[in-house]
């Protein structure tokens, strides 16, 4: 009895997509309309370039701890399913 993991929608994926380009296009739009010295925005951008990298890595550390707890999950469950199969409740134990 395995488990499909669940998978994104095309939808979901897009949405996604769009509201993280939506937030940095407005992010720095805001950075450049502001009426500071060039060096200032500079930082900004610098911070916001540092802020979005820094996401991206979380989200695939979380990503990736996730998947290998459902590997060990599955191997388990494959090993717990084999036991079973193999029990014989009927067969005598030679002692």
């Amino acid at each position: 009895m395995a488990n499909p993991t669940p998978k994104n929608t095309p939808a979901f994926f897009a949405q996604a997509v769009a509201s993280f380009s939506i937030a940095l296009c407005a992010v720095a739009i805001g950075i450049v309309s502001l009426p500071l010295d060039p060096w200032v925005r500079g930082f900004l951008a610098l911070g916001l370039l540092y802020t979005v990298t820094s996401a991206f890595t979380l989200a695939k550390c979380i990503r990736d701890r996730q998947e290998d707890t459902a590997l060990f999950k599955r191997v388990d469950q494959a090993r717990l399913d084999k036991l079973i199969t193999e029990h014989d409740p009927f067969k005598a134990d030679s002692l």
